[in-house]
């Protein structure tokens, strides 16, 4: 059906007809025009298409489509995206926690196995200076047997600690020998890291953090806006010189031969020690090599148990990513490297204990730092029959039990030091827990065979005032004063001076 529309300037005209059909008409004039003459009209015709409606059945597929009804959204979407920002908000706290728990001292201590605790308590901690502009570092120290017998010091590899040498520093107590082991700082109980304050250390993301905050309290949250209103520049320089001021950032200690020869001597004369019958194990040789050349009057005897310029734990592992976070957090990786490369007697509980001490505070970054300061160019030979070290006793304890490599590399070291004692143990690189006893038969076997050791006592100087007064009294010069709150000579007579 085709509808046309006429529009005239007075009147409409409105035909409603079919296209060919146009023989019926209508006109309407307004009633206000009716007195007007008859015009011959002009009409604009325009065609309009009539909207053709369908009819469609309730039920079909096409009233479902034109007629969508409202569904209900999909809930799995929202609770997948929720779990997974939930989880991964979850894991980084709980990171950010195991991280500090690390590093806080008192965490670590009650997060450790009994056995290590035990240890801990038995030993106490000496205070050293390695470095005048430095704060001291404490050094643990373990020991066992009378005082006033014979000193056997131990001084462990890159990796290991005092904790490894508990049971022969007890036997040979038993032996009426007094036995020291102690923990080199960067190992074990003793300092791994070291406070610094200043400087612009990078930091991370959380200690920048903590920066932020603390600027904050202390200057007020609109300091720096207020600053840039009245200068009109940002304060950033002044922002990051606060900063850096004020900024305490954990810096691993890094240990070399001349560290260690700084620690050594500071711990044997605290303990009054010297002289001393030292035991080196593993790369401690390297370490403590430089005081032996220096102190040769602090040293009785050396025993070189299977010693090595590289540890023989492969330290370089712990450089790479994943890996050594699959080694050090997990006990069963840990112990894998280490039945691999330095004992496969030593029992799971073992193992367990050396890894958490080289993980813990720091732990991982002292040991890499100390590895790097070794001296891998050390020649065994030369330094054995140097004027220093040509004099005193040497003994070499070697494992026969390792590989035909290794027992190659003990035959080059006995060449090396032809004047020292060489015997073969039946452990492996890491025999002082599997092997204790023979290793302290062994040392005690040695050490007794030396005359009784005289313990050189330094002493210490007499200030001024009392100087005076020892020098009045020495004098029988008459004096109208009293000597009150002084021993004689110093505190080494028995007597009270009046």
């Amino acid at each position: 059906m085709m509808f046309f529309k006429a529009h005239f300037p007075l009147f409409t005209f409105t035909e409603k007809s079919p296209l060919k059909d146009s023989s019926t008409s209508q006109f309407s004039l307004s009633p206000s025009l009716s007195h007007l003459p008859k015009l011959s009209p002009m009409a604009i015709i325009t065609e309009e298409e009539e909207e053709t409606k369908t009819l469609v059945p309730p039920g079909s597929k096409e009233s479902i489509t034109k007629n969508p009804k409202p569904q209900s959204e999909n809930p799995f979407p929202f609770w997948f995206y929720f779990t997974i920002i939930f989880s991964l908000a979850t894991l980084l706290f709980v990171s950010i926690s195991l991280y500090s728990s690390q590093n806080d001292p008192r965490s670590w201590f009650l997060s450790l196995p009994p056995a290590l605790r035990q240890h801990y308590s038995d030993g106490r901690t000496i205070k050293v200076q390695v470095n005048p502009d430095e704060l001291p570092i404490e050094v643990f120290v373990a020991e066992s047997g009378p005082a006033q017998s014979e000193n056997v010091i131990i001084v462990h590899g890159l990796g290991l600690s005092s904790y490894a040498f508990r049971e022969i520093i007890q036997s040979l107590g038993s032996k009426g020998i007094h036995g020291v082991a102690i923990d080199l700082p960067g190992n074990g109980f003793s300092d791994k890291s070291m406070v610094v304050v200043g400087g612009d250390r990078e930091i991370g993301f959380v200690g920048r953090v903590k920066e932020v905050y603390g600027l904050i309290q202390e200057k007020g949250v609109f300091w720096a806006f207020d600053h840039m209103v009245e200068t009109g520049d940002l304060p950033y320089e002044e922002i990051i010189k606060l900063q850096n001021s004020k900024r305490r950032s954990l810096k691993a200690i890094e240990l070399g031969s001349e560290e260690t020869a700084k620690v050594l001597s500071q711990v044997i004369d605290t303990l009054g020690l010297s002289p001393v019958h030292l035991v080196l194990h593993d790369s401690a040789l390297g370490l403590a090599s430089n005081w032996v050349s220096e102190n040769p009057q602090s040293v009785r005897s050396i025993t070189l148990l299977d010693s090595s310029i590289n540890p023989s734990l492969p330290l370089w592992v712990l450089h790479i990513p994943v890996i050594r976070e699959v080694l050090l957090g997990f006990s069963f990786a840990f112990k894998m490297l280490v039945s691999l490369r330095c004992s496969k007697d030593m029992t799971l509980s073992q193992i367990e204990a050396h890894r958490i001490l080289l993980k813990g505070r720091n732990g991982r970054e002292a040991v890499l730092g100390s590895l790097k300061k070794l001296n891998h160019s050390f020649d065994i030979a030369q330094w054995g029959n140097s004027d220093a070290v040509n004099g005193i006793p040497l003994q070499v304890i070697w494992s026969k039990q390792v590989s035909d490599v290794w027992s190659e590399e003990g035959e080059l070291v006995s060449k090396a030091l032809r004047k020292a004692k060489f015997v073969t143990h039946s452990g492996s690189r890491w025999p002082q827990e599997s092997k204790s006893s023979e290793l302290t038969g062994y040392i005690t076997d040695f050490v007794s065979a030396f005359p009784i050791s005289f313990k050189r006592v330094s002493e210490e100087p007499i200030p001024e005032k009392v100087q005076k007064i020892l020098d009045e009294a020495k004098a029988g010069g008459d004096h109208d004063h009293a000597h009150t709150g002084y021993t004689d000579a110093y505190g080494l007579g028995e007597g009270w001076t009046t």
